[in-house]
């Protein structure tokens, strides 16, 4: 009997077929995945500027960085506040800038937004110096400019006021200098107040939750980045997406982990921070989570993440 042979050699993208009774390979094509709606047509938008070339996370100093997803509930807020702290404590000054009308950053960093006497509202509306209603928190070096509940009012009250959209740039100018690393915590939509956060930051980053659904509205949320970039801030720049509530117990997340992988590169921050409850529970307490647990995977994945994105401890003593 003679000896026997493969039958079929693969060749990506498709199988080259050859047996004794073909005198010619057969080609048939590997169907392949469809492409995830909505994001072919901003890939290129989000990738602009990097030459092809694996990008840094780091940047010089200060950072303006607006935590934006127009979805609601994919980490935003927890987010700013926990990645704003993990820098702090490697020593940079951070101030978080709570622009979402809900106010969850003020709250979670210990704030009351019925006790205080200005917010980001007088800061957006009536002009008022930033510096006027920033508060320290408990994490040394990181300071929060809260939210009240009248920014819930700021998108109407917005549209008819005179140089609208930078309003939040003009006040950051203020205290430029004095903060290494400036969060915006953008609320989730596509309206006035978040387009005055692209206006001021000079990059964006965007949680994605390890979900079905994760990808849904990314598209709209880059083509909006690319009008603010083209129109108010040639500057701006996606610098990082972080992937947030990754459940290692279910292949859905780590198909979600392998699409944005496979759509967005090297602007995926290695780094996963897991689903955990310890970091749902830190908000009722008012601290982040490296002060409320932080032997927790949530502390040890943040503090990655800021390591990760600063490019390790501040090269200048403050």
């Amino acid at each position: 009997m003679p000896e026997d042979r493969p039958i079929a050699e693969v060749h990506a993208p498709a199988v080259e077929r050859a047996t004794d009774d073909l005198p010619t390979p057969v080609v048939v094509p590997i169907p392949q995945p469809l492409p995830a709606p909505g994001l072919d047509d901003v890939q290129s938008t989000v990738l602009a500027g990097s030459g092809g070339a694996a990008p840094s996370f780091a940047r010089p100093l200060p950072r303006i960085m607006a935590i934006a997803n127009q979805k609601g509930g994919v980490g935003k807020t927890t987010t700013a506040v926990n990645l704003g702290a993990c820098l702090a404590t490697l020593g940079y000054r951070v101030l978080v800038c709570d622009l979402d009308p809900q106010g969850n950053a003020t709250t979670g960093l210990g704030l009351n937004p019925r006790n205080l006497a200005s917010s980001m509202y007088d800061v957006v509306l009536n002009d008022l110096p930033i510096e006027d209603c920033i508060e320290p928190s408990s994490v040394r070096n990181l300071f929060v400019a809260p939210a009240s509940l009248d920014l819930a009012g700021a998108e109407i009250e917005l549209v008819p006021a005179f140089s609208r959209e930078l309003r939040l740039k003009r006040a950051l100018a203020e205290v430029h200098d004095d903060y290494d690393f400036v969060l915006v915590d953008c609320p989730p939509s596509l309206g006035l107040l978040t387009v005055n956060g692209l206006a001021a930051a000079t990059e964006v980053v965007v949680p994605i939750q390890c979900e079905y659904y994760a990808l849904e509205g990314l598209g709209q949320l880059l083509r909006n980045v690319d009008l603010v970039q083209r129109n108010l801030n040639p500057s701006l720049e996606v610098s990082a997406i972080i992937l947030v509530m990754y459940d290692g117990r279910t292949k859905l997340s780590d198909q979600v982990v392998a699409e944005v992988r496979a759509h967005f590169g090297d602007k995926v921050c290695r780094h996963i921070v897991p689903r955990t409850v310890r970091l749902s529970e830190a908000p009722s307490f008012g601290q982040p989570i490296i002060a409320f647990d932080p032997a927790s995977r949530g502390a040890i994945a943040y503090r990655e993440l800021a390591k990760e994105i600063s490019g390790g401890t501040p090269q200048r003593a403050r």
